[in-house]
């Protein structure tokens, strides 16, 4: 599948900007309550409150792919800290424990530390590179 290898970058940049933008709305559940749900009004003195604000401050880094590489690598631990901490005592499977979500996080923002924000991104424009 060679016909997408030309966008490689740009689609980085779409993958960095959509995975932002995913964990943004957890953090502006948490402390914005929007949208309104089971997550609304965190305490910034507790684990998911602490989440709460990784994933606001963290989302809108990686929305504008500003700092994508340390932002990014902190994420993965914070969802990986979240696997085990709250998802992992269920069961020892995802799928039965509801850590989907976390674990593919995990791994994605994984990627993003290590490949960096892409062709569109903050970093990119700041660098005057691939950053």
């Amino acid at each position: 599948m060679d016909f997408l290898r030309p966008y490689e970058t740009q689609l980085l940049s779409v993958l960095r900007f959509m995975s932002g933008l995913l964990l943004l709305q957890h953090g502006t559940a948490k402390y914005l309550n929007f949208p309104v749900g089971p997550m609304n009004n965190a305490s910034p003195l507790t684990m998911f409150g602490v989440a709460g604000i990784l994933e606001l401050i963290g989302g809108v880094l990686l929305v504008i792919g500003l700092f994508t590489r340390p932002v990014a690598f902190i994420l993965s631990g914070m969802c990986a800290v979240a696997y085990f901490y709250v998802h992992a005592p269920r069961s020892f499977f995802p799928l039965l424990n509801g850590g989907e979500l976390a674990v593919l996080y995990c791994f994605v923002f994984l990627y993003l530390a290590a490949a960096g924000g892409g062709a569109w991104s903050a970093d990119k424009l700041w660098r005057g590179r691939d950053a």
